[in-house]
């Protein structure tokens, strides 16, 4: 294994399809090595596509040609096998045929670059490489990020290697490597190039920051399986007396123990009494009789995600906080990002840090968002002059008069009159018209609101 230096062994000359021979260029972009080297790191390899990848610790690793291709040798049989493994991938939106997702792929190659693909990994380097190598594209796992190289025909002969260098900062350095290749001169784009397509290598489709390529292609891979429902639990009551007669458990006189592997238990003899129950009421479970007579004491299956009640105005307001932090704030967050990553080291760089805490917080909000928006059921604001979600209700305690809104409670906030429908008083509140007076039980005592007005 050499250490920086490529190998000295010409990979063949590829064919293609009809035969022919695929003349190789002149390289004339950074290698793999090269690249690493230009972001501070030492390049370790390379070895063939297929080999295994010593490497144990985290870091990033590049996969490249032996010598540049002027033309994707991406076969076709392999994007129909692709299509058919998830039917619903679309291209710009449309179902595509073989033909069509093939140009696709064709116009986003880099005919003078050797780098196709660059990943990275806290973890294991050659643990993320073999995931990379047993990868069948459509598929969730083990590694679909990358699974566009899998697309190439006659892979060993195109002479794919792979490089890598360890680091402490996988992501930093993945995305400054991109940077890399992207600032390199020697790119010129394929015909057909989508509008807007990042200068990343060719099988790569995002970037750590969260920017992805403009392909046009969706639904690359088979969607998460739903998880099933877990099966209700059941205890099957023997009465004493069955096949081998009353066990002794019944009598409280042994001890059984369970066996490994689920193996029939043990008895062991016990001079202690069988455990009596605890005195006082308990909830009896649901209990039903099985065929031969058997008592079938039932569990409940998993809940369901808990539908949350929203009025149509929170709901817009969901929505549209939701647009402001995927097309604008997001963007900014990443400009931050690539700005502060030029100011030096990124181990010592604090503005750096910042946005990418600052990134991690907004992603939370979005998925945060995301969900309760899935989950939303829009209540009703019908004016019937009683006390609704998305109510103004004001109320007089004491003497003093108050003002809440009733909310659903993934909007509430009571240090701003925003009371959850959920709540003690807003639970009493529902319903009421003006003039009403309702009591709220709190651990003080009850307390009355009356209902001075209803908006």
């Amino acid at each position: 294994m050499s250490r920086g230096r490529a190998n000295a062994n010409h990979p063949p000359v590829p064919t293609c399809r009809s035969g022919g021979t695929v003349r190789p260029v002149t390289p004339t972009h950074p290698g793999a090595a090269d690249l690493i080297r230009s972001i501070g790191l030492l390049a370790d390899g390379p070895v063939r596509w297929g080999a295994t990848v010593p490497a144990r610790r985290g870091g990033v690793y590049v996969v490249e040609l032996g010598v540049p291709l002027p033309q994707a040798p991406v076969e076709m049989t392999r994007v129909g096998k692709w299509l058919e493994t998830v039917p619903g991938l679309r291209l710009d939106g449309e179902p595509p045929t073989s033909k069509a997702l093939h140009a696709r792929l064709l116009s986003l190659w880099w005919p003078d670059a050797t780098v196709l693909y660059a990943g990275a990994t806290a973890g294991s380097i050659g643990g993320r490489v073999a995931a990379l190598l047993a990868h069948v594209p459509g598929e969730r796992q083990p590694h679909a990020d990358g699974q566009w190289l899998h697309l190439l025909r006659n892979l060993d002969g195109i002479g794919l290697r792979i490089w890598w260098a360890e680091t402490k900062a996988p992501e930093e350095s993945l995305d400054a490597l991109f940077d890399a290749f992207g600032a390199a001169t020697g790119l010129q784009p394929m015909p057909g190039r989508p509008a807007g397509a990042l200068a990343l290598p060719w099988a790569n489709t995002r970037r750590p920051t969260g920017e992805r390529q403009a392909h046009g292609i969706v639904g690359a891979i088979l969607p998460e399986a739903p998880k099933a429902p877990e099966p209700p639990r059941h205890v099957v009551e023997v009465a004493p007396g069955d096949a081998e007669g009353a066990w002794a458990e019944d009598r409280g006189d042994v001890t059984t123990r369970r066996g490994p592997s689920g193996a029939s238990p043990a008895r062991t003899r016990s001079t202690r009494p069988a455990a009596r129950p605890a005195p006082g009421p308990q909830r009896a479970p649901a209990v039903a009789r099985s065929s031969t007579g058997a008592r079938v004491v039932r569990g409940s299956r998993a809940a369901a995600p808990e539908p949350i009640q929203l009025s149509k105005g929170a709901l817009d307001r969901m929505t549209t906080e939701l647009d402001e932090l995927t097309r604008v704030k997001r963007r900014e967050v990443v400009a931050r990002i690539k700005s502060a990553r030029e100011h030096g080291d990124l181990k010592e760089n604090a503005e750096y840090h910042a946005a990418r805490e600052e990134q991690s917080f907004l992603e939370g909000r979005v998925q945060a968002l995301e969900d309760r928006i899935r989950r939303a059921v829009v209540v009703d604001e019908v004016a019937t002059g009683k006390v609704i979600i998305g109510s103004k209700v004001i109320v007089e305690i004491g003497g003093d008069e108050l003002e809440y809104t009733i909310v659903g409670s993934a909007e509430a906030d009571p240090a701003k009159g925003r009371l959850s429908m959920a709540s003690p008083v807003g639970a009493a509140l529902l319903g009421a018209v003006a003039g009403a007076e309702v009591d709220v039980r709190t651990p003080r005592g009850a307390v009355r609101y009356k209902v001075l007005s209803v908006d």
